[in-house]
């Protein structure tokens, strides 16, 4: 039921703010409520979705500019200095991993404003990607901080809307990241990093 709500919100079934009422959801999606319930449970933990008292859940609005602008300042604190230290820290099976998804960016890159498939695999592929330089980074406090603002990163990733991703323009930025965590230059990933941070948010917000 998780995997079909996300696939719903990616393909816009579902818009934002829209109310998601767990009886009706159970008779449309000929389901039980007990499974309902823990994906909107898992769902709201990502950020996707909202729980209000005596109303219940409702899929998360649009985020505010003053929201995104932000998220930006957020995640440029934390994400430059984790892309640093993943440099110093990087090994071959990390190497690995993060080039896959690299690698599948750049298959979505083409593909993710033009048909769900290719949303879907840009969601995932970015999410990866800026998790996996989290956990290498090798600081637990940062990974959690990082965590703390992984739902609303997604919630960025979702309302920056299929149709207008601009992922053409982040699968190079994700490989000038790459590359530098590639060659151990941290100061070099910090800055790629900084510059794809600003960049998804200079795209988001049409500036």
């Amino acid at each position: 039921m998780y995997d079909v709500l996300l696939q719903q919100f990616m393909s816009g079934a579902r818009g934002p703010g829209e109310s998601l009422n767990i009886g009706a959801l159970s008779r449309e999606l000929d389901v039980s409520q007990t499974p309902l319930r823990e994906a909107l449970a898992r769902l709201e933990h990502t950020g996707l979705v909202e729980r209000e008292a005596l109303r219940g859940y409702r899929v998360a609005p649009m985020m505010t500019r003053i929201e995104v602008e932000q998220l930006e300042q957020a995640r440029l604190l934390l994400e430059p200095k984790l892309a640093e230290q993943a440099a110093h820290r990087r090994t071959d099976e990390f190497l690995a991993a993060l080039r896959a998804t690299v690698d599948e960016f750049h298959q979505s890159a083409e593909l993710a404003d033009v048909e769900t498939d290719g949303f879907n695999l840009y969601w995932r592929s970015d999410d990866r990607f800026h998790t996996l330089i989290a956990a290498q980074a090798g600081n637990r406090f940062l990974e959690m901080a990082y965590g703390a603002l992984g739902g609303q990163i997604q919630r960025f990733r979702l309302f920056s809307k299929f149709g207008r991703t601009g992922a053409r323009h982040a699968a190079p930025e994700h490989e000038a990241i790459f590359d530098a965590i590639a060659d151990g230059d941290g100061a070099a990933a910090a800055e790629a990093m900084r510059a794809h941070v600003v960049g998804a948010t200079v795209r988001l917000l049409g500036n």
